[in-house]
């Protein structure tokens, strides 16, 4: 066998979740943790090795890459290009943004910002994210709400948008949001954890700037003005995710009967039971399962009545 079928893996955040991962996964999982990590060999912020991934025989899975880089990534890759998690709000998240390459660059050491994506594996009734600003907002404006927390009218300036279950939506790097309670999803992202908390009081935090400060960590927010027709392009319509995620990453949606080209990917099941075969695997599937999947497991085929969700890094990595 090639594929590694993964544990959960639930580093501490400061959200609540709402044990939701632990009935996904269909076995053992912290409900009281939000979060996992899947196949991840991304630390959290300034608390390394929190975060990290393990292969089911105990090996740290960089390490492992790190070792045999072509056996897990294959020929043109240097590292996997992205972090998957799933994510259970069991609380509105706060409002935040992510970097984009050219600021974590220049102010934070790393070729990686933090473009993501959500698939949406179940969601509340009346369920919904904010995405963007609705308006213009002046940079002052947006200082001195951060700086005195006046979340009320900052979130009020956001975009509402309502999501249900199969709902896939791109969120560039810089654009603010805030995953809204009752949403379990499965996210994928650059292989960072660099967030600019635009709310962090409420949240039981100091502050949320990267150790920069606010007056350069808020130069990386899209200000702009998020109108429903440029929202719009951040839904793939025919695929999971529009053409502007290629450059960081793919998912899609797989069926029984669907191939799986040779690459590095990780597989999350959000339905069903099933079957992953190929020259060198045959594994049983079922809701909840997460596996990573080496470059040297070759073309695979999924097979029965299931739903796969498989996340892949976009064009190689320039380190």
């Amino acid at each position: 066998m090639t594929v590694q079928a993964l544990p959960a893996n639930q580093p501490e955040t400061f959200y609540r979740g709402a044990g939701r991962i632990a009935e996904f996964r269909n076995g053992p999982a912290l409900p009281d943790r939000p979060e996992d990590w899947v196949a991840s060999v991304t630390t959290r912020f300034g608390l390394a090795p929190s975060g990290l991934s393990c292969l089911p025989d105990g090996r740290v899975l960089a390490e492992a890459i790190e070792a045999d880089r072509r056996h897990w990534l294959g020929p043109d890759r240097a590292d996997p290009g992205i972090l998957v998690k799933l994510l259970d709000a069991g609380q509105r998240l706060p409002l935040h943004v992510h970097p984009d390459r050219r600021f974590a660059d220049a102010h934070l050491a790393s070729p990686y910002g933090k473009t993501e994506a959500w698939v949406i594996v179940s969601a509340r009734p009346g369920a919904y994210v904010h995405l963007g600003f609705a308006r213009d907002v002046a940079a002052e404006e947006l200082a001195g709400w951060v700086t005195t927390q006046r979340t009320g009218p900052m979130l009020a300036a956001t975009n509402r948008i309502p999501v249900a279950a199969g709902d896939a939506v791109l969120c560039p790097a810089g654009l603010p949001h805030a995953i809204g309670d009752g949403i379990l999803l499965v996210e994928i992202q650059e292989p960072t954890d660099f967030s600019v908390l635009l709310e962090y009081k409420d949240f039981g935090l100091s502050d949320g700037h990267l150790g920069l400060g606010y007056e350069q960590a808020l130069q990386c927010v899209d200000r702009g003005a998020w109108t429903p027709a440029r929202l719009d392009t951040l839904r793939g319509g025919r695929r999971l995710l529009p053409e502007a995620a290629d450059e960081f990453f793919s998912a899609r949606r797989l069926r029984g009967g669907d191939r799986l080209d040779q690459g590095f990917s990780v597989l999350v099941v959000v339905g069903g039971e099933g079957r992953l075969t190929g020259e060198k695997d045959d594994l049983s599937l079922r809701r909840g399962d997460t596996l990573l999947v080496p470059y040297a497991a070759g073309p695979l085929r999924v097979d029965g009545q299931v739903e796969v969700i498989r996340l892949a890094p976009g064009s190689p990595s320039r380190a």
